[in-house]
């Protein structure tokens, strides 16, 4: 863990990856006095921090607070229905030799940080399934389209270019400005897929 000051307000954390992005985050859920925000990213945490903080301070409590399994968490679970019926099922099953649908349904997911476009976070698993993404990304994909890239699963909240291996879809609303927060899955829910149809 490497932390370094971001302007006079905020505290960068540098993790190793995005498995301890998650990990680090669920300890820090906590919370610190210090603490305004925390906003996880594939391989780093920034830390906002009050007016009133010591950047020291907060820095010593981020180092010395450990890590936690999030899946031990009790953070909360959303349950996802999928009708695993995407044109890149086959193409994933054959590049990874495994039954993908009952990988994917096997485990529990968690969202380790939110990118790309409002309400698509990345969701990291124990189950390394390595998929590679598309070597020509569609211009275009729908809404709902449950994806695999790389060890990440993620659910497409709105039509979007992607280059995701597609494997389902879901009637799931992950992005609604009229929620609070709109953001159906935030970083550190878990996500449980399940599979209908």
């Amino acid at each position: 863990m490497r932390i370094h000051r971001v302007g006079d307000r905020a505290l960068l954390v540098d993790l190793d990856d995005t498995r301890d992005v998650a990990r680090h985050h669920a300890g820090w859920a906590v919370g610190h006095t210090g603490i305004a925000e925390l906003v996880p990213a594939a391989a780093t945490v920034l830390a906002v921090l009050t007016d009133d903080a010591d950047p020291a301070v907060v820095a010593r409590w981020l180092e010395s607070t450990p890590p936690v399994d999030s899946a031990d968490t009790a953070g909360n679970l959303v349950t996802i229905d999928v009708v695993y019926d995407g044109p890149d099922l086959e193409a994933v099953r054959d590049a990874t030799g495994r039954d993908v649908v009952a990988d994917h349904t096997g485990c529990v997911w968690t969202a380790a940080f939110c990118g790309f476009s409002p309400g698509f976070a990345y969701l990291v698993s124990d189950l390394a399934l390595n998929v590679p993404r598309r070597r020509d990304p569609r211009t275009s994909v729908p809404a709902g389209s449950v994806a695999l890239a790389g060890d990440f699963s993620a659910v497409y909240p709105s039509s979007s270019p992607g280059g995701w291996q597609l494997i389902g879809t879901t009637d799931a609303a992950l992005w609604s400005v009229d929620r609070d927060p709109p953001a159906l899955v935030v970083p550190g829910t878990r996500v449980q897929f399940r599979q209908v149809g």
